[in-house]
């Protein structure tokens, strides 16, 4: 005989229920722990449970702790995970203005502008993550030719109709 189970799950709502919300759920990461208190409701162990989901016990216990505490709530994704940004919104606010007025930046530049002007040193990834989050897109710089004169669309222009008048005599 194996030794009694010791961690106890709370049969918050029924099982038809539970059956219903795994039945209505969109997001794939909460129906899986659907399916975990499911199989914990229908009798297997943390660890049964767990390796048909292909999860470790480690997370199975978390979320019947999730579980029994807060009950379907405790199961959906938490926002605001993670660590702030070293940029405060208004600092965030103030590079953009100084990005938008100059019309091409590299990474590379907006690196050591953010470095200079705010003593912070962010790596290349983080930057491209900056700039996508307050709107700035990416783009292979386009070569601009230092020779080029003003006007060349007018010199192309009169070049064209040059061309023209020649072939039709």
């Amino acid at each position: 005989m194996g030794r009694p189970e010791i961690y106890h799950i709370d049969q918050k709502i029924s099982l038809e229920k539970l059956d219903w919300l795994i039945k209505i759920e969109r997001n794939t990461k909460v129906q899986q722990k659907l399916y975990f208190i499911r199989f914990r409701y229908l009798g297997d162990s943390i660890e049964e449970a767990t390796s048909r989901l292909g999860v470790t016990k480690r997370i199975g216990y978390y979320w019947q702790n999730r579980w029994n505490e807060q009950g379907y709530e405790g199961l959906l994704h938490k926002s605001g995970a993670g660590r702030p940004s070293y940029l405060s919104d208004e600092k965030i606010l103030e590079l953009k203005s100084i990005l938008e007025s100059k019309d091409f930046w590299t990474t590379d530049e907006v690196k050591d502008l953010i470095k200079d002007k705010f003593g912070i040193d962010y790596c290349l990834n983080s930057i491209r993550k900056l700039l996508k989050k307050i709107g700035m897109h990416y783009n292979i710089p386009y070569c601009l030719d230092y020779r080029r004169p003003e006007n060349a669309e007018e010199i192309l222009k009169k070049f064209r109709k040059c061309n023209k008048r020649k072939n039709f005599s």
